[in-house]
């Protein structure tokens, strides 16, 4: 069973559901019930031409159900009566359903969650799993998302920013469960890159292979996070670190920076550093200062201020964090690592342990609390 395939294949079988005159959760619906007969009828009959397959079972489910609901029978007299089996149009809705499913009326969650299912062809199931709620909260989620877009036109031009911010939601959440989110997002960028040509699509994509590259090196065995100045960089991924680049620079050389394109470079300077202590700090400087410029995000210059520290000093980091609002996420960590490379190690492990219990999960918290007892079993030699 081609599971790949399938997921493939659904965001283009939706749109021609769509074209046909099916409104959007209806024929998500019924792409769904598709999806889920063809895993079990094609390993048995594999069919000549699964794209219309799945064409042809999911209108027929969607003709079933508007036949049996009383409710929807005026709108089925003005539904074309079921076509004969054939080929199927050429014409790719792909992007329109990017769009429709990050519109600005979802919520950033409902948004994630649609566009798994819709475009990425994930089952509620998968899906609930991947973000550790039952699943029955995530078809909740779901329909309520697909009612909120239910009067929406499906050719209406959609905000790329948005669906781009979608994608890397998606990419950020990891792995758990029995789907690799940082997978299908990056699986999602390049289908939504063959679909349109934009450089921030190509940045998006060029910074989520760049971080994925050193994914195997950020954790140790036990589990515990490796930061990267000490990750083995003997780990990392050179074939997606090359990919990547090659994407970002062809994406620059258009001169139209975004913010991801930004992002990626940054990461570019540090998957090019054979060792921590070779990285362009002042390069990454520069362009934490252009990221800045176009985004004006706290959490940028949060990164800007250990940036600075690495390349001017503890001291030039310290005033830079100075001017940040010291309840900002991660602020107090940032503040106890250049407080340590300045050598007040009293009021960086205050600071490490403040961070711990600030700490977004276990791993952040385990990490912090094991620096502090590191500077703390300094102090006592």
């Amino acid at each position: 069973m081609n599971e790949a395939l399938l997921r493939s294949l659904t965001p283009s079988v939706l749109g021609i559901l769509v074209r046909r005159g099916a409104d959007f959760a209806a024929a998500e619906d019924a792409v769904q019930d598709a999806l889920v007969e063809a895993v079990r009828v094609w390993p048995a009959d594999p069919p000549r031409d699964p794209k219309g397959w799945l064409v042809t079972v999911a209108w027929r489910r969607f003709l079933d159900q508007a036949r049996a609901d009383a409710a929807r029978r005026r709108r089925e007299d003005r539904i074309d009566e079921e076509p004969e089996p054939g080929p199927t149009p050429a014409v790719d809705d792909t992007l329109q359903l990017y769009f429709l499913c990050a519109h600005p009326s979802l919520t950033p969650s409902s948004a994630v969650a649609l566009t798994l299912r819709a475009v990425g062809g994930l089952t509620t199931r998968q899906i609930a799993q991947a973000y550790l709620v039952p699943e029955a909260t995530m078809a909740q989620r779901i329909s309520r998302a697909k009612r909120t877009i239910s009067g929406v036109r499906f050719d209406q031009p959609g905000d790329v920013a948005t669906v781009l911010r979608v994608l890397y939601l998606v990419f950020n959440e990891g792995y758990s469960g029995d789907v690799d989110l940082a997978a299908e997002a990056i699986r999602l960028t390049r289908q939504l890159a063959a679909a349109i040509d934009h450089p921030e699509v190509a940045g998006l994509l060029a910074l989520m292979l760049l971080h994925h590259a050193r994914r195997a090196s950020r954790t140790a065995p036990d589990g515990s996070l490796v930061p990267l100045a000490e990750q083995d960089r003997g780990r990392w991924d050179t074939e997606s670190i090359a990919e990547g680049v090659e994407i970002l620079q062809a994406a620059l050389a258009r001169d139209r920076l975004g913010e991801f394109q930004a992002q990626a470079a940054i990461a570019a300077l540090h998957a090019d550093a054979p060792t921590a202590e070779e990285t362009d700090w002042v390069q990454i400087v520069e362009w934490y200062d252009e990221l800045a410029a176009l985004t004006d995000s706290p959490v940028v210059r949060l990164n800007r201020a250990v940036a600075v520290g690495e390349a001017d000093g503890p001291r030039a980091g310290l005033a830079a964090l100075a001017a940040l609002d010291a309840s900002l996420p991660r602020h107090a960590a940032v503040a106890a690592y250049l407080h340590e490379r300045d050598g007040d190690l009293a009021t960086a492990a205050r600071l490490y342990v403040e961070a711990a219990h600030k700490a977004a999960n276990l791993a952040e918290r385990d990490y912090l609390t094991r620096q502090a007892a590191r500077i703390n079993a300094r102090r006592c030699h």
